[in-house]
C-alpha cells in the first residue's frame, strides 16, 4: 500500500512514516517546515519527501494520511476532497492499524510528555519487553523516534492537540491506553483551547478510554488533575510518592521503593518523569530496581538541553522548552548545575500560546535564572512585549541574535525553541568556530 503523509516532518506524524514503513508500506509525504532532527531521521530511513503543498506533488497513493497543521484552503487538502481520495488522521490510522492488539502506555501531560515516554521505553528495553514506541523526539537510547516490534507493548507520548482539521478531538482518544501517565496539566495550545476547562474536558474523554483493570499515574497535589478525576474514574490509580532529590556532581539522584536512581539528568521535574515512567513499568511487570537500574543508564532526548557545541568557555544547549513552565525547570536544572556560572537564554516565541499573551507574565518568571536574554521578536503577537522586556533583550533577527552572542566570551548559551529558529545552531556554531580560528 502507498500511504502519502501530509505534514511528515512534524513529530507524531515523521515517527508515524517509520512504522508505516517497517509494515512493509510504501511511504512518502510533503511538509512546509523540514529542519533535524526529524528531517534527518526520515533521510536516514530513505522516506522521500517533498518541501511545500504543492498539489502536483501529490502521488497516486492509497491513502493520504492528513496532519493537524493542515487547514481547509490548503491546496492538497482541497484537492484531496474534491477528487475524493481517502483520507485519514495520524492518529486514527495508528489506532486501527498497530494499537488495536497492543498493551498501550500512554504518557501525556503539558510538559515532559517525550522525555518520560523515552525513559519509559528504555526501562522496557533493559528490562526485556522489546517495546515499540512512538515517541515525539529522537531518543538518545534508540537513535529514532520510533519503531515497531512482535512485542505487546506500546509506549507512545499522548498529545492532547486536535486530531485533523475532520476531528476536533485530541489524538490522544485514539490511544485506548490500559496503563496512562498524566505528567502534569496547564494551560496550552491557545490555537485550539479557550481554557484550562478545555483541555481538561479532552484529558477527561481520555480517562473514559482506561479499562478497568487499567491503570492511571499522576502527582500529587495537582489540582488541575484532581479535578479531571473528580469528573469519574473507573480504573486503578496511583499517585506518585514524594521524593527528595539530591544534586551530585554528575547530575542527581533520588531513591524509590527501596530502589535508588544516580543519572546525569537534572531538576525536580525530570525526577517526576522519572517516577512516572518507573510506576508505569511496574503496572506491566518491571521490578523497581530494575527499573532504577535501567535509568541510571538513560542517556536522554535530543532537543532536551542537549549539548550541540562545547569550547573551552562556551557550551551551546538545544532546548525544546517553549511554555513558561517548562522554561522554567530547564534553566532552573542547569543553573543547580553551573552554580554562578553565567547563563545566557536564547528563546524563540514560536507557539500560538506564547503569541496569545496568556503566558506573557509568567514568562518574565520563568527567565529569572537566565543572567542575559536574548529573545526573537516574533512578527506577530497580541501583547506588547516591550513593556515586559528591555530593548536590549529584544531582536528583530536571528542574524542580529548571533551578533551579540559573538560579543559574550564565556557562558552557557541555552536556546530554547519547538521550531527551527532559522538555523540558529548553525550559525552560532559557525561563529564560535571562526573566533576560535582567529
Amino acid at each position: 500500500m502507498h500511504i502519502h503523509i501530509l505534514g511528515i516532518a512534524g513529530t507524531f506524524m515523521g515517527s508515524l512514516a517509520l512504522i508505516a514503513k517497517q509494515l512493509g508500506h510504501t511511504v512518502t509525504g510533503q511538509d512546509q517546515g523540514v529542519y533535524p532532527p526529524m528531517s534527518t531521521q526520515l533521510d536516514e530511513q530513505d522516506i522521500n519527501y517533498t518541501h511545500g503543498y504543492n498539489v502536483n506533488d501529490l502521488p497516486k497513493a492509497d491513502v493520504f494520511i492528513i496532519g493537524n497543521a493542515l487547514s481547509r484552503g490548503n491546496d492538497c487538502v482541497e484537492e484531496i476532497l474534491a477528487k475524493q481520495y481517502a483520507y485519514t488522521s495520524g492518529a486514527q490510522w495508528l489506532s486501527e492499524n498497530v494499537l488495536r492488539d497492543k498493551w498501550v502506555l500512554a504518557v501525556s501531560g503539558t510538559h515532559g510528555k517525550t522525555t518520560t515516554a523515552s525513559m519509559l521505553a528504555h526501562i522496557l528495553e533493559v528490562a526485556g519487553y522489546n517495546p515499540s514506541f512512538l515517541i515525539g523526539g529522537v531518543v538518545q537510547d534508540f537513535g529514532i523516534s520510533s519503531r515497531l516490534t512482535d512485542s505487546n507493548f506500546f509506549v507512545i507520548e499522548a498529545d492532547e492537540y486536535d486530531t485533523a482539521f475532520f476531528d476536533k478531538r485530541s489524538k490522544f482518544v485514539h490511544y485506548h491506553p490500559k496503563t496512562l501517565v498524566i505528567n502534569n496539566l496547564e494551560f496550552d495550545h491557545a490555537d485550539i483551547f479557550d481554557s484550562l476547562k478545555d483541555i481538561q474536558k479532552q484529558f477527561h474523554h481520555l480517562l473514559r478510554t482506561v479499562p478497568s483493570d487499567g491503570l492511571i499515574i499522576y502527582p500529587q497535589n495537582t489540582p488541575a488533575i484532581d479535578e479531571v478525576l473528580e469528573q469519574g474514574l473507573w480504573s486503578h490509580e496511583q499517585a506518585l510518592p514524594a521524593q527528595q532529590l539530591t544534586t551530585t556532581k554528575t547530575g542527581s539522584s533520588f531513591s524509590v521503593e527501596g530502589a535508588g536512581v544516580n543519572w546525569q539528568l537534572l531538576g525536580e521535574h525530570n525526577m517526576q518523569n522519572g517516577l512516572s515512567a518507573i510506576y508505569a513499568a511496574h503496572h506491566v511487570g518491571v521490578p523497581f530496581e530494575v527499573a532504577c537500574e535501567a535509568l541510571n543508564t538513560f542517556q536522554g532526548v535530543k532537543r532536551r538541553l542537549e549539548v550541540k557545541h562545547q569550547t573551552d568557555s562556551i557550551t551551546l544547549y538545544d532546548d525544546f522548552a517553549h511554555h513558561p513552565t517548562a522554561i522554567k525547570t530547564t534553566l532552573q536544572g542547569l543553573r543547580t548545575k553551573v552554580a554562578d556560572e553565567k547563563i545566557i537564554a536564547i528563546l524563540e516565541l514560536r507557539s500560538n500560546t506564547m503569541k496569545s499573551g496568556v503566558h506573557q507574565q509568567s514568562l518574565v518568571d520563568a527567565l529569572k535564572d537566565a543572567d542575559q536574554l536574548l529573545i526573537l521578536k516574533p512578527e506577530s503577537q497580541a501583547w506588547d512585549i516591550d513593556t515586559l522586556f528591555s530593548a536590549d533583550s529584544l531582536f528583530s533577527s536571528v542574524d542580529d541574535i548571533v551578533k551579540q552572542l559573538a560579543q559574550i566570551k564565556q557562558g552557557h548559551f541555552v536556546v530554547m525553541s519547538n521550531g527551527g529558529f532559522d538555523n540558529i545552531f548553525g550559525k552560532i556554531i559557525n561563529q564560535l568556530n571562526s573566533g576560535e580560528s582567529q
